[in-house]
């Protein structure tokens, strides 16, 4: 799709705001099962994908954006969202990691696509902007992962779980 820029700019808006309500909800679900470590790094993503949204909503100042229904959004799911997998209370550091870390790199693909696809240069160019933003947020997260332990075992391998 090319993009105007009001739509590219709800878009990214829908995107952070997403991103940052999904990492919330896990934070507190994992707070709530006392799976500590994880809940910060959620907590983390959260204060990013603010950092993010309020930087978006300053750019787009004096911009009338449109107001998006579900149906009008250029994808199925905002790209960092991701699926259910991280909304088991037994999550790892590790793979909560590995879960941000997808969630990052499809927001990056999202917004790398963008630029390459559209004809509006200011669109473009903060595309490619906000494709290096998440591809920072894609490396800092790889830097958390080589410094966390791996499990012992995967999630499927417990005989504990039905």
């Amino acid at each position: 799709m090319d993009y105007t820029l009001p739509v590219f700019l709800a878009h990214a808006i829908a995107l952070e705001r997403e991103a940052a309500e999904r990492y919330q909800e896990l934070a507190d679900m994992m707070e709530a099962h006392r799976n500590d470590e994880v809940s910060q790094l959620f907590r983390d993503m959260v204060h990013y994908s603010k950092l993010h949204h309020d930087s978006i909503v300053e750019r787009a100042v004096g911009i009338e954006l449109p107001v998006l229904r579900p149906n009008q959004f250029q994808w199925s799911v905002p790209p960092e969202v991701g699926g259910e997998e991280a909304f088991d209370y037994t999550l790892s550091a590790y793979n909560a990691l590995r879960y941000a870390r997808e969630n990052e790199v499809r927001a990056m693909e999202y917004y790398a696509q963008v630029g390459q696809q559209t004809g509006d240069g200011e669109v473009r160019r903060l595309a490619v902007e906000f494709a290096a933003e998440e591809t920072e947020h894609v490396e800092a997260i790889e830097d958390w992962l080589a410094r966390t332990p791996r499990p012992s075992a995967t999630m499927a391998d417990d005989p504990d779980r039905s």
